[in-house]
């Protein structure tokens, strides 16, 4: 696979590329220092098949850049890359279509973990990510004129599925617990995407959290 690294920390890119090209299953397609410098590597450059998104760096940022790369390169898997443990920007970033949410802090090997999860369509999120989004999943629900109605188009074993996506299910543990195959589960979530226009789980499981706590979760 390969993979671009966007940080205007040059030892931080230095880093992640001595560390990606230890492995064999992985290149560096190249580095940038902002998003701006990304969106110029993708115009001119094969697509790389995964970008390490810095969340904050001059001229633009992450979560201006990851907008962009999914609009123009829909395909492209994004995991970010941030010292940063702000809900805004993970929500953002999600909403975005990332494929992922990593910390500067993760071993080595975490985060060569982490890529090859990306790589085969997983949704990928650090322990300390993972915590708040589910510590989002048990504040106390807002009173209804609070938050966003859910779609009226979803039916009621596709919020099954969606409330279960927002737990941090796999298709497979969904299909267990609501007696489905794991094909019948991922015509589930197409058709939900298709609905919701949304692109990736990981944002249906954002939806999911606004409609249930309000946008300000």
């Amino acid at each position: 696979m390969r993979i671009l690294i966007v940080d205007d920390d040059a030892l931080i890119c230095d880093s992640l590329k001595l560390m990606i090209e230890l492995e064999k299953d992985m290149t560096v397609a190249g580095t940038c220092k902002n998003g701006r410098e990304a969106i110029r590597f993708f115009e001119t450059e094969a697509a790389p098949d995964i970008v390490l998104l810095d969340i904050r760096m001059p001229v633009m940022d992450g979560v201006q850049c990851s907008a962009e790369l999914k609009s123009r390169w829909p395909e492209t898997k994004i995991i970010m890359l941030t010292t940063f443990r702000d809900d805004a920007y993970i929500r953002q970033a999600i909403k975005n279509g990332a494929s992922g949410y990593l910390l500067k802090s993760q071993s080595g090997e975490a985060i060569m973990d982490t890529l090859r999860a990306a790589f085969r369509g997983s949704m990928v999120m650090s322990g300390e990510v993972a915590e708040k989004l589910s510590d989002m999943l048990h504040r106390p629900v807002k009173k209804k004129s609070e938050t966003p109605p859910m779609d009226e188009s979803l039916t009621g074993r596709e919020k099954k599925v969606l409330t279960l996506i927002a737990e941090g299910r796999s298709n497979k543990e969904i299909a267990e617990k609501l007696y489905l195959s794991d094909g019948t589960v991922r015509n589930y979530i197409t058709r939900m995407l298709e609905k919701l226009q949304l692109r990736t789980r990981t944002q249906l499981a954002v939806y999911y959290m606004e409609c249930k706590y309000g946008k300000d979760s």
